[in-house]
C-alpha cells in the first residue's frame, strides 16, 4: 500500500473474497464515494491478475481509466501494467488505423493490456460472434479473451435493465462451462437481489459484502467521537448536508420553470458563500440546453463560469467544466469526483436515481485553486421531486420525516426506497426472453467446427440456462421457428428480427437519426445520434442527406486531425442539422394506415410496417415518413392510452412507449393505442397480461 493509506473494511473483504478459491462472484454494496473502484483493482495493483472493467457509459469508462492510471502511479506495481480503453468508436478508429478487422483489433488491444476497460456492449457482442467472419469459428474471439483475463468487473450494475442482466447471466454461464473458473465482481450501492438469486440457482458461489449490514458505517454526533474514529483509521466518506425538498407539479417543465424563477436566489447562494461550486442535475437534455445560456449570462456578470455536463460533450468541454463554478447537465460524470461541489440541485426518476445523485455531494472538504486550498463552508442540496413523494415523507400522521430533523444516511436511504415510486423490475423477462439469448449461444456451441471441443460444455450450458431461466430449450426452439416462419410469410425474407432484438444487449433502435449539432462548440463532437421521438418533441432541425452528413464528417475530421467514427450512422433513419432546442415540447403521434385492433388483440410481439408520424405543423415530417413507411418495426401494440400504460405498469421515466392511432382514431384528441418498439416491446409483453379482462378499470397506488 502507498504510505499513509489504509484499506476500508469492504475493500479488504473484497480482496479476500477475490482471492478465495471457493468464491466465484463478489458483490460490493458500499456507499457511493466509498472506494469501490479501488477495491475492484486491488489484486491487479499487486500484480496478481488481469482484469476487464465493464462500465455502462463511455464517459464513465474514461473517468475510470484516468483513476486507474492514478492508482498505478501511487501503487507502482512491479510488472508495469498496461491499461487500455476500448469503446465502439475507438474500436472502429483503431481497426482502421491498424488496417485490421474489428475482431482482430479487439484481440490485438486485449493482448496488449493487463486491464482492458470497455463497456458491456462490446463484451456481449464478442460473445455473440459480432466481430468475426463466416469463415471463423464462433469462439475465435471470446475463448481467447476469456482465457487471458481472470477478473470481470461490472460497475454501476444497478443501471442495467432486465435484458442487460439476462445477457450478463448468459455470458457468465458460457464462460464458466468453457473455461477454468473466473472471478466476477459487481459494484453497486443498490444491487439487484434477483441477480444474486439466479446466480446461486446456477451454482455460482457468491459473497455479498455489505458495510451497512456489518455495521461498518458510523455517524458521530460530537467532535470527540469523530476524532476517536480518525485515530482508529476510520475515513470520512461524506459530510453533513442541508437538504431541502422542493415539491413539483407533475408537468414536463415543472423543474425547468422553478429553476428559471429561482435563478437569482441560486446565484445569491454563490455570492453569500464565496468559493462555492455547484451542480444542477436534470432528467432532460433539452432542459439543460435551454437553461445553460440563462445561467451562464447571469453568472458571467460577476465573473462566475457556468458549463454544461450532459455526458455527450467532448474532452475539451469536459476539461472546461472542471474549471466552472456551476455545471448544468444530465450526467453525474465527474460531479463530486474531479469536480468537487458543495451545492447541488437535482431531479430524480426513482429511489435509486435519487440516492445516486445526492451521493455526489459532501464528498470533499474543498478544492485547490491556483495552488491554494479553498475550504467549503457547508453543503446544501435541493431535491426537485413530485408532490406525492414530499407528502409521503412529511404529511399527516404517517409522516416519516419532520422539518429540521437530523437523519443518518442509512436510515434516510431506507425511507427513500420505501416512499418513492416503485419502478417495475420486469422479472417476467428472464423466463420469457432470457432463454432466447441462451438458445443463440447454444446454437453457436453446436457449430460442427467446435462441437467436439465443447461437447461437455454444451450439455452443462443448456442445463444451467434451463435452470436459471426456468424454460426448456425445446420450448424456445419452437418459438424461434415460429417467428422465423411468420417473418418469411409476411416479408419474403429470411432472418428473424424478433430474435435479433431478444439477443441484443441494449436493443437496436430503428428510429435512430444522425444529428449534426450546431450548438456543440467543438466541431469534432457535433456528430451524434438521437432517437426520432426526441427529435419530434424537442428539436429545431433541418433535414440533411446521408451524403451531406458524411461529407461534413470527413471534412471536419481532416481539418481537425481528429478521426471521427462513422459506423454508428450506417443504419440511421434520417440525417439532420440541429439548430436549437424548442421552448415547448411539440405534440405528435404514430399512425397506422389500417385497423390496429387485430394487432392489439394478438397480445404478442410482432412486426409492423407502413407506420407514419402525425405532426401537422412540422414541415419536414413528410420526408421522414417517406423513409419510415419502408421500415419493418418489431413492436407491441396495446389498446390503452400511453399515460395509463405508464402508470399501471410502473414504467421507468424514460421508457420508450408512444401514442399511436389507426385509420379509425386518427382525429381523436388522445391516441387510444400505445406502441413500444424493439427491446421495449419485449419488456411490455411480459407485463401486458395485466390489461387482459380488466373491464377497463384504472387503479393507481
Amino acid at each position: 500500500m502507498p504510505d499513509g493509506w489504509h484499506l476500508a473494511w469492504h475493500q479488504a473483504e473484497t480482496l479476500k473474497a477475490l482471492r478465495n478459491p471457493n468464491i466465484d462472484v463478489v458483490f460490493n454494496t458500499a456507499m457511493t464515494g466509498d472506494g469501490k473502484s479501488l477495491a475492484a483493482y486491488l489484486d491487479f495493483l499487486q500484480g496478481n491478475c488481469h482484469a476487464i472493467g465493464l462500465y455502462p457509459t463511455n464517459a464513465l469508462a474514461s473517468d475510470q481509466e484516468t483513476q486507474l492510471k492514478d492508482y498505478i502511479a501511487k501503487f507502482q506495481p512491479s510488472n508495469d501494467p498496461r491499461v487500455n480503453r476500448l469503446s465502439g468508436a475507438e474500436l472502429e478508429i483503431y481497426a482502421e488505423n491498424e488496417g485490421l478487422r474489428k475482431g482482430s483489433a479487439i484481440a490485438s488491444r486485449a493482448s496488449q493490456s493487463e486491464v482492458l476497460i470497455t463497456n458491456p456492449d462490446i463484451f456481449h457482442f464478442l460473445h455473440r460472434g459480432a466481430y468475426i467472419t463466416g469463415k471463423d469459428t464462433p469462439d475465435k474471439l471470446w475463448n481467447r479473451i476469456d482465457k487471458e483475463f481472470g477478473l470481470f468487473i461490472f460497475d454501476e450494475f444497478h443501471v442495467f435493465a432486465a435484458p442487460q442482466v439476462a445477457s450478463v447471466l448468459n455470458t457468465m454461464l458460457l464462460i464458466r462451462v468453457t473455461n477454468r473458473r473466473k472471478k466476477f465482481l459487481f459494484l453497486s450501492a443498490t444491487p439487484k437481489a434477483s441477480l444474486l438469486r439466479r446466480l446461486e440457482k446456477a451454482g455460482f458461489k457468491c459473497k455479498l459484502i455489505s458495510p451497512v449490514d456489518e455495521g461498518k458505517y458510523q455517524f458521530p454526533e460530537t467532535e470527540a467521537e469523530a476524532t476517536d474514529l480518525k485515530v482508529r483509521h476510520w475515513r470520512q466518506v461524506a459530510h453533513a448536508i442541508d437538504l431541502t425538498f422542493m415539491p413539483m407539479e407533475a408537468t414536463s417543465k415543472a423543474s425547468e420553470t422553478w429553476l428559471k424563477e429561482n435563478q437569482e436566489n441560486i446565484f445569491n447562494l454563490f455570492i453569500e458563500h464565496p468559493g462555492s461550486k455547484g451542480a444542477v442535475i436534470l432528467n432532460s437534455i433539452a432542459a439543460v440546453k435551454r437553461l445553460t445560456p440563462i445561467f451562464r449570462s447571469l453568472f458571467a456578470n460577476h465573473g462566475l463560469v457556468v458549463r454544461e455536463n450532459t455526458g455527450l460533450s467532448g474532452q475539451q468541454e469536459k476539461a472546461d467544466s472542471l474549471a466552472a463554478d456551476l455545471v448544468i447537465g444530465t450526467s453525474t460524470i465527474d460531479v463530486g469526483v474531479d469536480f468537487k461541489i458543495n451545492f447541488l440541485i437535482f431531479e430524480s426518476s426513482d429511489a435509486g436515481n435519487f440516492i445516486q445523485r445526492l451521493g455526489r455531494l459532501g464528498r470533499h472538504e474543498g478544492y485547490e485553486k491556483a495552488g491554494r486550498k479553498v475550504q467549503f463552508d457547508g453543503f446544501r442540496a435541493y431535491a426537485l421531486v413530485p408532490n406525492f413523494f414530499v407528502e409521503r415523507l412529511f404529511a399527516g400522521e404517517n409522516a416519516v420525516l419532520a422539518e429540521g430533523e437530523v437523519c443518518d444516511r442509512i436510515h434516510f436511504q431506507t425511507l427513500i426506497r420505501e416512499k418513492y415510486r416503485q419502478i417495475n423490475d420486469f422479472e417476467g423477462y428472464y423466463k420469457h426472453w432470457g432463454a432466447v439469448q441462451s438458445f443463440r449461444l447454444l446454437y453457436d456451441l453446436k457449430n460442427p467446427h467446435i462441437q467436439q471441443q465443447y461437447a461437455g460444455s454444451l450439455q452443462r450450458f443448456q442445463a444451467s440456462c434451463e435452470e436459471v431461466f426456468d424454460t426448456p430449450m425445446r420450448t424456445v426452439a419452437g418459438r424461434v421457428k415460429g417467428w422465423a416462419a411468420d417473418w418469411q410469410t409476411s416479408s419474403g425474407k429470411k432472418g428473424n428480427p424478433i430474435v435479433d432484438n431478444a439477443t441484443s444487449f441494449r436493443g437496436s433502435s430503428p428510429l435512430l437519426c444522425g444529428l449534426y449539432d450546431l450548438t456543440e462548440p467543438n466541431e469534432s463532437d457535433r456528430f451524434k445520434t438521437y432517437d426520432l421521438p426526441g427529435v419530434l418533441s424537442n428539436l429545431n432541425i433541418e433535414m440533411w442527406t446521408k451524403k451531406e452528413f458524411l461529407e461534413a464528417l470527413k471534412a471536419i475530421a481532416e481539418r481537425t486531425g481528429q478521426p471521427i467514427a462513422k459506423g454508428r450512422f450506417e443504419y440511421c433513419l434520417g440525417f439532420m442539422r440541429l439548430r436549437g432546442y424548442r421552448e415547448e415540447r411539440l405534440n405528435w403521434k404514430f399512425t397506422f394506415p389500417g385497423d390496429l385492433q387485430p394487432f392489439a388483440d394478438a397480445w404478442k410481439v410482432q412486426v409492423l410496417e407502413k407506420l407514419q408520424i402525425w405532426q401537422p405543423d412540422n414541415p419536414w415530417v413528410g420526408e421522414i415518413n417517406r423513409r419510415l413507411k419502408n421500415q419493418a418495426l418489431v413492436c407491441y401494440v396495446l389498446r390503452k392510452p400511453t399515460q395509463e400504460v405508464r402508470l399501471r405498469l410502473q414504467l421507468p421515466m424514460h421508457f420508450q412507449i408512444y401514442p399511436i392511432s389507426d385509420s379509425y382514431s386518427i382525429h381523436d384528441a388522445n391516441a387510444p393505442y400505445s406502441v413500444a418498439f424493439g427491446q421495449s416491446a419485449l419488456l411490455i409483453e411480459t407485463l401486458a397480461h395485466r390489461f387482459k379482462h380488466d373491464g377497463g378499470e384504472l387503479w393507481i397506488a
